[in-house]
């Protein structure tokens, strides 16, 4: 991280006058909060540690509402598991000193690494007994190849661009920007670029992504409305040492400026490719260790008939493929058109392969054959209902649940353990340190 300063912003509107109170923080919950009780009121406090006494300034104080927020902007009596933020602009006590909100991203910066992924695994197992009404026993688990401190992870970055036409990054629950200089928390790769360094007026965002195993990046510019074709040209040529393409964020469709529109991923030794709109896992290290889980639990077989639901760019769907073999058949069920191409292409010339584009539910409703095994990775807000009695109906002789939202997961699991089912295997990984998200699978068993 570079030793300069961030850039000098204005105090964000209000935060001068919103009330303050000192809480003592109790305990963790789902979503990057601490609970804490101000004069009989639940208030979800940010960057807090459980035990501390903190002053803190309310950002959300409806009289209606069940409960209030707040962000800490004194530490009155400290964690032993408070460490210094890595990254000033997302420091609640750094902003908050200078009149303003923390950008969002890193709400758990200020928490030891091991002590992150003990709270995450105390949350994970919690929902697992409120949602799911089952207990269990959770450990979080680094990445492959995790640094020490937790950083250089983000492979795909989205940045704001400010008014002065700076890069610029929003503040947590805002539409309020704030410039950025490096983010501690991108590959080298991206940082590399240094476009907090350009003038990028005319353009409203900028999306970075970098291939996991090294090679350029690609950047996606997104002009304000009115934009001419020679200022988007100017912001373009003026990027060094990587790819540019005009993103439409409507359709997801890419025009390409310099260099190509996609890139190449290696996931244990299979080739992919991925366009810059298209959906691929966040950490350099999560494709690894999701494959890696998905094959050791599902263990797919020679023949078998297999569903991957919410495929994606066939992360999953290319080695289940391979594993069962033209004697099998793979269902890929995807709902972006765009992603859904990227599958087609790495998926080319599998003739045992039916890679459809739409809703899980609509095309499984279309269909009845009986399937072995059914992958699903649905995005945060879960699979539902619906699609659990979809698969259910099919009979597999297992499911395997990817998910980056421990509630939606607890919930949905809640569903099958009603209908009889059994989870054998739980793995949680800390694919997101230094935020509150985590990714896990499990495998979920039928009835015996």
């Amino acid at each position: 991280m570079t030793d300069a300063a961030p850039p000098a912003v204005p105090a964000t509107p209000g935060t001068e006058s919103a009330p303050t109170a000192e809480l003592t923080v109790e305990r963790p919950a789902h979503g990057g909060h601490f609970v804490a009780r101000h004069e009989g009121r639940v208030v979800f406090v940010r960057h807090a540690l459980p035990g501390e006494r903190v002053r803190v300034r309310f950002t959300g104080t409806d009289d209606g509402a069940s409960f209030w927020r707040a962000d800490v902007v004194e530490v009155l009596e400290a964690s032993p598991h408070r460490v210094p933020h890595p990254w000033p602009q997302a420091n609640a006590l750094f902003t908050a000193a200078r009149g303003r909100s923390a950008v969002g991203g890193a709400e758990f910066g200020h928490i030891a690494l091991d002590e992150q992924r003990r709270l995450k695994a105390s949350i994970f197992a919690e929902q697992l007994a409120r949602l799911a009404r089952t207990e269990r026993t959770v450990t979080v688990e680094a990445a492959p190849g995790e640094r020490a401190d937790g950083l250089a992870w983000r492979t795909r970055a989205a940045f704001a661009v400010d008014a002065a036409g700076r890069l610029a990054m929003h503040l947590h629950r805002s539409h309020a920007v704030v410039p950025v200089r490096e983010m501690p928390l991108a590959v080298p790769a991206i940082n590399a670029l240094r476009l907090w360094t350009l003038d990028l007026s005319g353009i409203e965002r900028v999306d970075v992504a970098a291939p996991s195993g090294g090679g350029d990046p690609l950047v996606l510019l997104v002009p304000a409305a009115g934009t001419s074709p020679r200022r988007i040209a100017a912001v373009a040529s003026s990027i060094d040492g990587a790819s540019v393409g005009v993103l439409d964020p409507e359709s997801g469709q890419v025009q390409r400026l310099t260099g190509r529109t996609w890139l190449q991923e290696t996931v244990l030794g299979l080739d992919y490719r991925v366009t810059g709109a298209g959906f691929w896992q966040i950490h350099r290290g999560a494709p690894e260790a999701l494959v890696g889980a998905v094959l050791d639990g599902l263990r797919p077989a020679e023949g078998e008939r297999f569903a991957d639901l919410y495929a994606g760019a066939g992360l999953f769907t290319v080695p289940i493929a391979r594993a069962v073999g033209p004697a099998g058949a793979v269902l890929s069920v995807e709902g972006s058109a765009g992603t859904s191409r990227d599958a087609k292409r790495n998926l080319h010339g599998q003739d045992h392969v039916s890679i459809v584009q739409g809703r899980v539910d609509a095309v499984l409703g279309r269909r009845s054959e009986p399937l072995d095994a059914v992958l699903l990775d649905p995005p945060r807000a879960g699979a539902g209902k619906k699609v659990v009695r979809q698969i259910l109906e099919a009979r597999p002789r297992a499911v395997g649940y990817v998910s980056c939202d421990p509630a939606s997961f607890a919930r949905d699991l809640g569903y099958f353990l009603a209908a009889g089912w059994t989870f054998d295997t739980l793995r949680v990984f800390d694919l997101y340190p230094h935020t509150h998200h985590m990714e896990s699978f499990a495998r979920l068993l039928p009835p015996s």
